[in-house]
């Protein structure tokens, strides 16, 4: 068991922390700040290396909600309230990155913020966004949540939704919980009706991301957004 009292001075996260700086801690030093203390018979740091087991590394942490963080041993709820505050903030920041420009500037930005804020919902969601003549954000709806293997999606919805804050453009977006980000051909006839119903209201359908935990499959970057029909599918 590694205690941090028995560490150099040198080596303790804290103090590597302030000398050297927290982009040189590894993630089980950063999460070992974060939790401050062990528990009985286990160290801070094997506290940390529990955590990133449960999470399968560090970007798993956003899937993890408060009841998993308690069943990790060394997990109080105090811990688990903070752990899921650092992630909350990190989501708040890459929203307000998205916000701030326009989204065709910052591609990688929008597409974390995604993967972080569905991309790990056990329920596919069906997200929009919708932007302005200058392709920046005019607010963003979370306009359905299925079952682990369906959603309801009506057009009607998502272009009022549209309507109502004047956009010129819309993503659409949604998650696929089974973690393979690749769409079906329902996918792309739906992309077709929608691109067809938007542009008779003056609107275009820019893209339709699908996304996971850790990956995202663009219909624009994959050249599909030519290829989406509303009586068919061709063949890509």
């Amino acid at each position: 068991m590694t205690k941090i009292k028995d560490m150099p001075a040198g080596e303790m996260p804290r103090e590597k922390g302030i000398r050297y700086g927290v982009r040189n801690l590894s993630s089980r030093e950063l999460l070992a700040l974060i939790l401050r203390s062990g528990t009985k018979g286990q160290s801070v740091l094997e506290t940390a290396d529990a955590l990133l087991a449960a999470a399968d590394g560090i970007s798993g942490l956003a899937g993890l909600d408060f009841r998993q963080l308690k069943e990790i041993r060394g997990i109080s709820d105090a811990k688990a309230l903070e752990i899921l505050a650092c992630l909350e903030i990190s989501r708040r920041i890459l929203l307000e990155d998205v916000t701030d420009q326009c989204v065709f500037n910052s591609p990688e930005t929008v597409r974390s913020w995604l993967m972080r804020e569905i991309g790990y919902a056990v329920q596919e969601k069906f997200i929009v966004l919708y932007l302005d003549v200058h392709g920046k954000l005019i607010r963003w709806r979370e306009l359905f949540c299925g079952t682990l293997s369906e959603s309801n999606v009506y057009p009607r919805d998502i272009i009022r939704e549209g309507l109502l804050c004047s956009c010129s453009a819309m993503i659409l977006v949604h998650n696929h919980p089974g973690g393979i980000p690749l769409p079906s051909e329902a996918d792309i006839r739906f992309t077709g009706e929608i691109k067809k119903i938007a542009a008779q209201m003056g609107m275009r359908v820019e893209d339709h991301l699908i996304v996971t935990g850790n990956s995202c499959f663009s219909f624009a970057a994959e050249g599909l957004m030519e290829d989406c029909m509303e009586d068919g599918v061709k063949e890509w």
